[in-house]
């Protein structure tokens, strides 16, 4: 989906070289995030990894610094889109003066050994030819549901864009800096990525989706999938909503 053209720096060697900041919001992740760091480290550009992790019990946060990311801790629970948020903030701050600023590569803490397959996401970004690449996943074996959440941030995105997204919920996506401070603040909890995709798509950015051979732990068909669903469901109805009321405010009496 594109709705703006590519910049001229875009096809430039400097462009190509550009560096990337790959960023994992983590919580209670010890057992997959020391193989998902340093799949992250092999993706090309990528040359700093950010773990946030973001109020975890478990010994996420060291086990991340000893597999090579720069770790930052919130020390209560904050929700993904805060961790988001810290990460991107860390990344900046790691920008060298005069440089271009990262890309930043968001992937899921658990994707283990294959993080790296989320490569194919930078290079349209990289080239100017997005401002914002999303990946689309193979079917997960074992995954529950019945697309009504997916149906929901589908209808919501071709509302706004007449696109229709494979995988609007994905939460592996690239982005550069300059379409990241435009979707801020984030939309909480789950609707991160929908209420995202719904800002950038609003204000002219370009946005893709990309096959990526990736795997991550799928929500199941026991009760706490069908809670962790129903979550979602609130989140992204919530996201909806509030930029629906941006959109068509109420006029004042």
């Amino acid at each position: 989906m594109s709705q703006r053209g590519p910049d001229d720096e875009g096809s430039s060697a400097a462009a190509r070289s550009r560096r990337v900041a790959a960023i994992l919001p983590a919580k209670d992740e010890a057992e997959r995030i020391a193989a998902t760091v340093r799949a992250a480290r092999a993706i090309p550009n990528v040359d700093l990894v950010i773990v946030v992790d973001d109020g975890s019990a478990d010994d996420t946060q060291h086990v991340a610094r000893a597999a090579g990311a720069v770790v930052v801790r919130h020390s209560q629970n904050r929700g993904k889109a805060a961790a988001m948020e810290t990460g991107a903030a860390v990344a900046a701050m790691r920008d060298a003066d005069g440089e271009p600023t990262r890309l930043l590569l968001f992937l899921d803490a658990d994707l283990g050994d294959t993080a790296v397959n989320a490569a194919p996401l930078v290079p349209p970004v990289l080239e100017g030819k997005a401002d914002l690449s999303i990946a689309v996943l193979p079917a997960q074996e074992g995954a529950g549901g019945h697309g009504i959440v997916l149906g929901l941030a589908r209808r919501a995105i071709h509302k706004v864009s007449g696109w229709t997204p494979r995988a609007p919920l994905s939460g592996q996506r690239c982005l550069t800096r300059e379409a990241f401070e435009a979707a801020l603040p984030l939309a909480r909890g789950w609707g991160v990525e929908t209420g995202m995709t719904i800002d950038l798509l609003e204000q002219g950015f370009a946005v893709v989706e990309v096959p990526c051979d990736l795997r991550h732990r799928p929500s199941g068909t026991n009760l706490r999938g069908y809670l962790h669903r129903g979550a979602q469901y609130r989140d992204i109805a919530y996201a909806v909503a509030v930029r629906r009321v941006r959109r068509y405010p109420t006029p004042s009496a």
